[in-house]
């Protein structure tokens, strides 16, 4: 049933907002992570990057790290094409020092303590925001790298319905199909979309020798559909209310001796209801539950594990305006996670519970001040407190310098804490401090931001082996410090539109002195776009220096540069052809040991949008 609904939809479908061309991406004017508000980001000291589905429709980002690739201040590694494994380090931080937020939910796996960005579907994507820099001052646990929020796509603001369809297929015999309906009516708006995105895929790892080694030269395939829902009321009295709903399920396949396939479900279900209790105060409440399911199979295709996630959160929000220059924000949030896995934990549930406090004032004229605090509470470890202090001057001639301070913490995963044979119920949470100055600039023709940065994380929870016994255990005995550098130039010359981003970066481990396991030291993005009447033509340079794959630095993998081209035609004001082509040198090349990427590949689609 689904190869036939979603194979008409490839004959019959198309996606896409087509009005917009190729333009200048300047950064949203408001943003809602940074402060859980809308503020202008020209008021924050906080390091703010947004996608809009603007931007996700003219870069051709099929999947979220293609999005996310080559951001400000993101490393991706993934162990193969589509669907496979994928960790980001969010300024030299560990994978799962990134906390991840769907509709304001907290998802994620809470044994691994990661998110399966791989299996997120970006067609059922409006909007990201990513906040570099420690948040557990407003979010608890897991924001010591920083914060990035998915928003799925909402109702439009017209009475006719808006309906966009999407088709397209390429290289390694993938294809993609979506279609989204939405609108409003009287006080009523919804949004309904499905997709399907699958993959042949190609050979995900090289084979590898020793007693474990792998040789399973086969093609590793991806398959995955999605369905997309919202609807929302707005009362009278300026009240509202609205549900969301997100599903994804597939399966991806890789290269392993014990398991080398997963069935996996995504699903983000909840509800928000708010309203204003006096003129100056506005209260929110949100409800919701996250699923990370995966069932993975062995090479002879039997039953090999399971592991079942569920995040049940809950929020009370209160926005209270003190003046035109004070705005007070209180809050509090309950989470209750929960595993249900083949593997035996000793325990498999907890809480946190957790409230905060942030003032965002504007003081002596163009001087912005956020500062922010928060206790929580955690079944298994205690209580912890951070805070966060963020100043912004935005000066004359566009000049705006600005210093953020803040401490963060994460909490022990599931399988820290009781995986049998390895978890220590002991364990303290992992704890940081961050420290960034920097400057900023808004001109005509040119903008730029230039940010340094300073990190030191402790208790960081490392696997410490027995000499006699060689078996492994989580300890808190690892130290590390990150310092660094972000750039980024946007221009608009000659009508050719130019985007740079460079990050330089010292994560090490403060003990032996070595660099942090798989980050790389040198980023550099570059984004070239123009419009030619109906032809819009882009082109995306990522170059990455080396890296180590292990905690000796004893297996290096090589840095390496792609080159990606893109292109849109306008048929029509509705119709629109597109056609990119990826990693254009042929470069072969990889980001984790033994594990393959693409090489030269293509992806044509075809939009329609009335």
């Amino acid at each position: 049933m689904q190869k036939l609904i979603f194979g008409s939809l490839l004959l019959t479908g198309f996606n896409a907002s087509l009005q917009a061309q190729e333009t200048v991406q300047n950064l949203p004017d408001l943003v809602v992570t940074a402060t859980r508000t809308e503020t202008a980001k020209s008021q924050l000291a906080a390091a703010a990057t947004v996608y809009t589905r603007q931007d996700i429709e003219r870069l051709q980002a099929k999947t979220l790290p293609e999005l996310l690739s080559g951001s400000t201040g993101i490393d991706i590694v993934q162990t193969g094409g589509y669907g496979k494994d994928t960790n980001i380090y969010m300024r030299g931080t560990n994978s799962d020092h990134v906390l991840v937020l769907i509709d304001g939910i907290k998802v994620g796996s809470v044994t691994s303590g990661t998110t399966p960005f791989q299996f997120i579907p970006i067609d059922q994507v409006e909007r990201v925001e990513i906040i570099r820099g420690p948040q557990s001052s407003l979010y608890g646990s897991e924001a010591i790298g920083g914060v990035i929020q998915i928003f799925t796509r909402k109702g439009g603001q017209d009475e006719k319905p808006s309906v966009t369809l999407d088709a397209g297929g390429g290289s390694y015999d993938s294809y993609r199909a979506s279609g989204t309906v939405s609108g409003k009516w009287q006080n009523n708006w919804y949004s309904l979309g499905s997709s399907q995105f699958g993959s042949q895929g190609f050979n995900s790892r090289q084979p590898t020798p020793g007693l474990f080694g792998v040789n399973q030269p086969d093609k590793d395939g991806y398959l995955n559909t999605a369905l997309n829902a919202r609807a929302g009321h707005r009362f009278d009295n300026n009240a509202e209310v609205e549900a969301f709903f997100m599903h994804a399920e597939g399966k991806t396949e890789f290269d392993g001796n014990f398991q080398n396939k997963t069935e996996f479900v995504e699903q983000n279900v909840g509800a928000t209801a708010s309203m204003n209790i006096v003129d100056n105060w506005r209260s929110i409440l949100r409800f919701g539950q996250s699923r990370d399911d995966a069932d993975n199979f062995a090479p002879n295709g039997t039953f090999a594990s399971r592991f079942n996630s569920t995040r049940w959160n809950a929020s009370w929000l209160n926005e209270v305006a003190l003046s035109d220059d004070h705005k007070l924000v209180i809050g509090s949030d309950y989470r209750l996670d929960q595993v249900d896995s083949s593997t035996l934990y000793n325990e498999t549930s907890r809480y946190d519970a957790g409230i905060f406090t942030e003032l965002h004032s504007r003081l002596w004229d163009n001087h912005f001040f956020n500062a922010s605090v928060r206790g929580d509470k955690n079944e298994a470890f205690g209580e912890q407190v951070t805070g966060n202090f963020g100043w912004r001057y935005n000066g004359s001639y566009g000049i705006s310098p600005f210093a953020n301070f803040g401490n963060a913490f994460k909490a022990p995963t599931f399988n820290q804490l009781y995986f049998p044979g390895f978890g220590n119920p002991s364990l303290k949470p992992e704890q940081s401090t961050s420290f960034e100055a920097g400057l900023a600039g808004d001109h005509e023709w040119l903008q730029w931001e230039l940010r340094g940065y300073h990190t030191n994380i402790d208790n960081l929870i490392v696997a410490v082996t027995n000499p006699t016994t060689f078996l492994s255990n989580a300890e808190n005995v690892g130290k590390a410090q990150i310092d660094g550098i972000e750039a980024e130039i946007g221009t608009h010359i000659m009508a050719w539109n130019n985007k740079l981003s460079m990050n330089l970066m010292s994560p090490k481990n403060r003990e032996s002195n070595m660099r942090l396991q798989r980050r790389s030291d040198k980023t550099l993005s570059y984004d070239l776009s123009r419009s030619f009447g109906s032809l819009d033509l882009g082109a995306k340079v990522l170059a990455q220096a080396g890296r180590f794959d292990d905690t000796l630095n004893q297996i290096k993998v090589a840095g390496y540069v792609t080159v990606d081209l893109r292109s849109t035609y306008h048929l029509s004001k509705n119709w629109a052809l597109s056609a990119q082509l990826n990693n254009l040198l042929d470069k072969n090349y990889q980001t984790v040991n033994t594990y393959n990427t693409a090489d030269r590949n293509f992806f044509v689609s075809i939009h329609y949008n009335n």
